[in-house]
């Protein structure tokens, strides 16, 4: 009976060693390269070894054109006014109407001092560019300040900015002005 005792434990004991030296390897293997570093210095198996360095949500896009111009950034909701030396005068968020011209380059074809929007809401400083379905779309500001998001039901095209951006767009954006939207 002794003897079988014996085989017995030497089975436990060698599986318990073999439990325990793969434990050790998975622990090796997911332990980080220099353990004097605190966990939040690591980074991650998928991460690379350069952090990514976050775009500026306010720089001019890239593939914008040259001169002076008006960039629209379709999926920012914003504008930026360029002068000829490439350089930003203003940028600023905008409200789009639910409609949006397809990207591209376009002129600012006219301009209305104050009229009621495709919305019925009287706006100012109307700068328009281009037309979707029919309907025209153009950066204006409307007369109380306000930029509501638009009613999902209804075809407009106005792209809604504050007064004071209002304002800017109409002193820079004549008719003949480029406006280049991009995505």
């Amino acid at each position: 009976m002794a003897r079988s005792s014996t085989g017995f434990v030497t089975a436990l004991t060698a599986g318990a060693l073999a439990v325990v030296g793969f434990l050790a390897y998975q622990a090796s293997a997911s332990a980080p390269a220099d353990p004097g570093k605190s966990p939040s210095a690591t980074s991650s198996s998928s991460a690379s070894a350069t952090p990514k360095k976050k775009a500026d949500p306010k720089a001019l896009p890239a593939q914008s054109g040259k001169g002076e111009r008006v960039v629209y950034a379709l999926d920012a909701d914003r504008v930026w006014l360029v002068g000829g030396n490439g350089k930003v005068q203003r940028t600023y968020e905008v409200t789009p109407g639910t409609l949006d011209p397809a990207p591209g380059k376009y002129t600012v074809d006219s301009r209305s001092g104050a009229i009621p929007g495709t919305d019925g809401t009287p706006v100012e400083h109307v700068v328009r560019f281009a037309s979707t379905n029919g309907v025209v779309i153009g950066f204006s500001a409307a007369v109380d300040g306000s930029t509501p998001e638009p009613d999902p039901t209804k075809q407009t095209g106005g792209i809604r900015e504050s007064r004071a951006d209002g304002n800017a767009m109409w002193e820079f954006a004549t008719v003949g002005r480029l406006v280049v939207v991009v995505p």
